[in-house]
């Protein structure tokens, strides 16, 4: 058939995998009031920003993000919570809502030691008891 547009196929797996953290267990998210920072790769790989925010919510598998201005940001991206001495977890971006709030998937499950790290340092009244077990 001369003339006729080429048809694409799209491959099964590449739904797969964009659908792949949506179908893992979701835990409950908690509110807190953490101060972080996004990190992400502008120009390919030679360039790394950096953009302040604040943890929300967060669980196990992700966390709901406020950041100050809205910018465009990529898919993956680095959380760093400097006041909990946690560095570059992975994430996903899943959702951006139109308020400047951001909804992340971790690419690795928190472990509880962290959990509690993060909820000693918060700012949040809920979590104004919470004390450091150094003994875990």
């Amino acid at each position: 058939m001369r003339g006729a547009a080429p048809v694409m196929y799209q491959h099964f797996l590449n739904k797969e995998e964009s659908f792949m953290y949506d179908r893992e267990t979701n835990f409950p998210m908690e509110d807190t009031r953490n101060e972080a920072r996004i990190e992400y790769t502008e120009k390919g790989m030679t360039q790394l920003s950096s953009r302040r925010c604040e943890i929300i919510k967060l669980s196990k598998s992700g966390a709901l993000i406020s950041i100050l201005t809205q910018y465009q940001l990529p898919q993956n991206f680095y959380l760093d919570i400097p006041s909990a001495r946690i560095q570059m977890v992975g994430c996903l971006l899943r959702r951006v809502h139109a308020n400047d709030v951001i909804e992340a998937r971790f690419l690795r499950m928190l472990t509880d030691r962290d959990l509690s790290r993060i909820f000693v340092y918060s700012t949040h009244p809920n979590h104004r008891n919470r004390t450091l077990d150094i003994y875990r």
